[in-house]
């Protein structure tokens, strides 16, 4: 799973690697925090790994609109 992190995929589904870095960094601290995770958790898997696939399957995403940050730039 810590290979999605060599892959621009994830990087452009939330706008660049600032924007992800804050992303994961905020649910990382819910998670230690006591959040329950939105996936199905394996037994190995650590809470980067959760959070990253959380991401990949769209469970979490930056609130845009709240936070006055503008939504990544889609490309058709």
């Amino acid at each position: 799973m810590i290979e999605a992190l060599k892959s621009d995929e994830i990087v452009n589904k939330v706008g660049g690697r600032f924007k992800l870095t804050a992303l994961i960094q905020k649910r990382m601290v819910e998670l230690m925090d006591g959040a329950r995770p939105l996936i199905e958790r394996s037994a190995n898997q650590t809470d980067l790994e959760v959070v990253l696939q959380e991401i990949l399957e769209d469970k979490i995403a930056i609130d845009y609109e709240a936070s006055g940050i503008a939504p990544p730039s889609k490309h058709a």
